[in-house]
């Protein structure tokens, strides 16, 4: 599988030959997690297996978690890609024009396969669009795969099982479902995941090794995402580990690197998640005049441009409406 991933990028992506001419670009959003990855890889193996020509692509390298579960199965990371102009696109795990290529209103978008809320992406042309209420995208693809009775390579399974315990933070998250458990559990028994918990810890930990000596600016890229709020621009960055002890020490360091990003990119606000596993909750770091409203929502009161909720463990459907409702309340 590894081979037949990265023949099929090198001939597609690269040489473009007239057997691969134009193949649907499959593409997850900016600063990749593994379910973007992961998605990317898992719908275009499904395509290509229906006869679509598709080829996995990212907007950027993998973070160090989905470099440890690519390493684990043998799988390659998909292309590097930033320009889609003119190419026939599937968007998955976003649907936001924000967080897709730059250019992807010069594209012809054909696909959506998403788990978040609709974003505002439209098109010249009806679609097929598939998003639902499940904790990952990779548990949508694997229901696809089922209900086209084509059998998952287990590389390529692993590399779903990843997507969804990463972003079920092991089934912890809010946005967990009973479809996103059995999906993990029918995919761990193809990949020879024997247990699915100890196989998740060791990716987290993975994932969070190089937290307390990693560059603070490439940190907060390594999961950030950029959201339109009544014409406000937002950012929202989220790191997860087992326990953040280990970052006590560099608050400071994190704040000054937010509000350089404010600045520079003129968000109104910049987030940043520290989603604490072991603890269930998440330290919130807010830079923006209007930091103190955001705490208010949760009924708490900020104290040095940051505070604990505890319980908060989802960016997509904890953190994101509670800012969507304090910004429609903003006329300015």
């Amino acid at each position: 599988m590894r081979l037949k991933i990265a023949l099929v990028s090198v001939l597609c992506m690269l040489l473009n030959t007239v057997a691969c001419a134009d193949p649907l670009i499959v593409v997850g959003h900016k600063n990749p997690d593994s379910d973007s990855i992961f998605s990317a890889i898992s719908l275009a193996h499904l395509r290509s297996q229906q006869g679509i020509a598709a080829v996995p692509v990212a907007q950027g390298k993998p973070n160090p978690e989905t470099q440890f579960a690519l390493d684990f199965f043998g799988l390659e990371a998909p292309t590097l890609l930033m320009k889609v102009a003119g190419r026939k696109v599937a968007l998955v795990d976003h649907n936001h024009y924000a967080q897709a290529p730059d250019d992807i209103r010069q594209a012809d978008i054909v696909e959506i396969i998403d788990h978040h809320n609709l974003g505002g992406v439209s098109t010249a042309e009806p679609i097929e669009v598939l998003i639902k209420p499940v904790g990952c995208t990779s548990t949508i693809i694997w229901q696809l795969y089922q209900r086209a009775n084509i059998s998952i390579p287990p590389a390529i399974a692993g590399g779903m099982l990843s997507a969804i315990l990463s972003d079920t933070l092991i089934f912890r998250s809010p946005t967990t479902t009973d479809q996103d458990r059995a999906a993990a559990e029918n995919l761990a028994t193809i990949a020879h995941v024997n247990d699915i918990q100890k196989y998740g810890q060791s990716m987290f930990l993975a994932g969070e090794a190089d937290l307390k000596t990693a560059v603070i600016h490439l940190l907060i890229h390594r999961d950030l995402k950029n959201f339109e709020m009544n014409d406000n621009k937002i950012a929202v960055a989220q790191l997860m580990a087992v326990s953040f002890d280990l970052l006590k020490d560099r608050k400071e360091a994190f704040l000054e690197e937010m509000r350089k990003l404010q600045k520079e990119y003129a968000y109104k606000t910049v987030i940043l998640m520290l989603t604490d596993i072991k603890n269930e909750g998440t330290e919130l770091l807010l830079i923006g005049k209007n930091a103190q409203h955001i705490a208010q929502a949760f009924n708490l009161v900020l104290k040095n441009d940051s505070v604990w909720i505890p319980g908060m463990m989802s960016r997509k459907k904890q953190m994101i409406p509670a800012l969507e409702k304090v910004f429609d309340k903003e006329t300015s």
